[in-house]
């Protein structure tokens, strides 16, 4: 019996010793065990900002992939040469043949300061600085538009020349007539004007003529066999629009007002000129001319743009040269004039030997 009682009391003292050994093996199971999930955790938190930075990356290459295309289209500008006609043929074939080969298109500071005085143009203007650091391509235009232009070479290319085409651009024509969106001030001067010259006549179809004279009353002759606008011209073109419309006024243009004024028939006075009340500026004169419904003009650039913004009807000289002409090498007359336009012929006679004249 004695043995017995000694035999439980021993075996009672054992599992009081194997209590603090099984205690300490689950705290440090425990501890272990929230080790472990730490260590899981901390793992996938790596893995996850892992991720996050690869695809980082990846953005980073293709945002610089695509800032690597935009830069790709490098430079193009042109030429600013001419008068204000001449201009804004060169910045309209600038803006054409840059889009259409898909590159950023800039204008010399001559450019700008000859046109953004006039227009509300967007091309942005080419710093001297800029423009001195580049290595530029030439590339010499013809004054109408050739397939070859559609894919031309470089990235940094300087055109030149004196294009003045509507076969350039006019497949955007309302991107070029919102280029050449005038001034408010000058909107406000133009409808000033018209509104004077008016008067109490109702339903009026304005009709803006440029007669260009100047430099080429000795040009023409002298050096391209060709001839300018004579009073005959001028007669028959007016007529045609006192026959088709009621109630016209006609607004003079020129840079030889003295001959216009002792050439041009005001017998009905229906024309006025726009050196009345002051003397006018070529920007006064594009934007009388172009807020007209209709245009005649002579010959050269500044008719032409006149024309061009007008819409309307637009009566042109043409066949103003010689056959043999050196003229004609350089100027295509289906290129300058659009299709609708209506050509009158030049009187050809004065270039002719005396006897063979009309």
């Amino acid at each position: 019996m004695v043995h017995v009682r000694k035999l439980c009391s021993w075996q009672w003292k054992k599992l009081l010793l194997l209590f603090p050994l099984l205690f300490c093996s689950i705290i440090l199971a425990a501890t272990f065990y929230g080790f472990y999930l730490r260590y899981v955790s901390i793992v996938a938190s790596y893995l996850q900002c892992f991720e996050n930075v690869s695809k980082a990356s990846e953005y980073k290459k293709a945002n610089d992939c695509e800032r690597v295309n935009i830069s790709s289209k490098g430079i193009w500008s042109m030429n600013s040469i001419g008068r204000l006609g001449n201009q804004m043929g060169e910045y309209a074939t600038l803006y054409a043949l840059a889009k259409l080969n898909g590159h950023q298109a800039y204008i010399l500071p001559a450019m700008a300061n000859y046109l953004s005085p006039i227009f509300k143009i967007t091309l942005p203007t080419l710093h001297d600085s800029v423009r001195n650091r580049i290595h530029w391509k030439g590339y010499n235009l013809h004054d109408w538009m050739e397939d070859q232009y559609r894919s031309i070479p470089g990235d940094y290319v300087m055109l030149s020349g004196y294009p003045c085409s509507w076969t350039f651009y006019h497949h955007i024509e309302e991107e070029i007539l919102r280029e050449f969106t005038f001034h408010d001030f000058l909107k406000e001067q133009t409808d000033a004007f018209l509104r004077r010259i008016r008067g109490e006549r109702k339903n009026v179809t304005y009709v803006g003529v440029h007669v260009r004279r100047g430099d080429y009353v000795h040009v023409m002759p002298d050096v391209w066999k060709g001839v300018i606008a004579d009073k005959k011209y001028l007669d028959s073109a007016m007529a045609y629009f006192r026959n088709k419309y009621e109630n016209v006024v006609f607004v003079v243009t020129s840079n030889g007002m003295d001959w216009s004024k002792e050439n041009i028939n005001n017998s009905k006075g229906d024309v006025f000129f726009s050196d009345d009340p002051k003397q006018s500026s070529p920007a006064d004169d594009i934007a009388l001319l172009a807020h007209c419904n209709h245009t005649i003009m002579t010959i050269g650039t500044f008719g032409y743009w006149a024309g061009y913004l007008a819409g309307g009807e637009t009566i042109y000289l043409t066949n103003f040269t010689l056959p043999e002409s050196p003229f004609l090498k350089l100027f295509k007359y289906e290129a300058a004039f659009l299709p609708q336009w209506i050509g009158l012929p030049a009187d050809l006679s004065p270039l002719l030997p005396k006897g063979n004249g009309k």
